[in-house]
């Protein structure tokens, strides 16, 4: 059984107050914390159920920091997943610092992208098509909500997202910036550079007019039926795509 410290302080991570306040995030879930054993994030405590420190006992054996057994549903109780019957990693927040300038790589920046599922989907997407980087404004949502992080499915081990003034930060840039927007040049067939930054925004309002100013070219993916639009993370994937396709070509 977990102490009531533990579970107090577990829970509380679960809003950005506490994680800024303590510098600490939670990650759930079996894959997930397999995955972070073997990267650069420190954890500070694992709350594992007996069926997972069985199962990995050898895997768990060189870890140094604190190990609590935790109950058949205390993980569910504390953690955000319906259903864990593994684990839950305690980590510390990383600092990234953010690039000045982009170079030799694409980028995708966020605008204000509310949901957090939205932006794990982003960051998932981002990771299949090799984008390392993701720069968001700063009212994006947090990268290390909960919801964020499992939406990802392991990718935000391996993206960098960074917050900022974006429309500031793409005024300094030297490289094409793409804007997806419902007036725009046909993605399937505007032509794109080696480098660049792709801008997708707010998920009812698109692109706002400070970060519209910086765009280079707008792009629209054309519509064949009736619906009114598109969820902002599956038109990031058609627009990563028909990047790295017309690089390919």
């Amino acid at each position: 059984m977990l102490t009531k410290q533990t579970v107090k302080f577990t829970k509380s991570l679960q809003n950005k107050k506490f994680r800024r306040l303590y510098n600490q995030f939670i990650i759930e879930g079996e894959k997930s914390v397999l995955e972070v054993l073997s990267s650069d994030f420190k954890i500070q405590k694992l709350l594992v159920t007996s069926y997972f420190h069985a199962k990995y006992k050898e895997l768990l054996a060189p870890f140094s920091g604190i190990i609590e057994l935790a109950g058949d549903t205390e993980l569910d109780s504390i953690g955000s997943l319906q259903s864990n019957d593994a684990a839950i990693a305690v980590c510390a927040v990383n600092e990234v610092l953010l690039p000045e300038t982009i170079k030799g790589e694409w980028v995708i920046a966020l605008d204000n992208i509310n949901d957090p599922g939205n932006l794990g989907t982003i960051i998932r997407i981002a990771d299949w098509y090799g984008i390392s980087k993701i720069i968001c404004s700063e009212d994006t949502a947090d990268f290390y909500n909960p919801k964020v992080i499992n939406a990802s499915k392991g990718s935000f081990l391996r993206v960098k997202v960074h917050y900022t003034d974006l429309s500031a930060f793409l005024k300094q840039q030297r490289v094409s910036v793409y804007g997806a927007d419902l007036h725009g040049e046909n993605i399937h067939t505007a032509s794109f550079k080696e480098v660049g930054i792709l801008v997708m925004g707010n998920e009812a309002h698109g692109i706002s007019e400070g970060v519209k100013a910086c765009i280079t070219q707008m792009l629209t993916i054309p519509r064949f039926g009736q619906a009114e639009s598109l969820n902002v993370g599956i038109a990031t994937a058609i627009c990563c795509d028909r990047i790295k396709s017309a690089q390919s070509v």
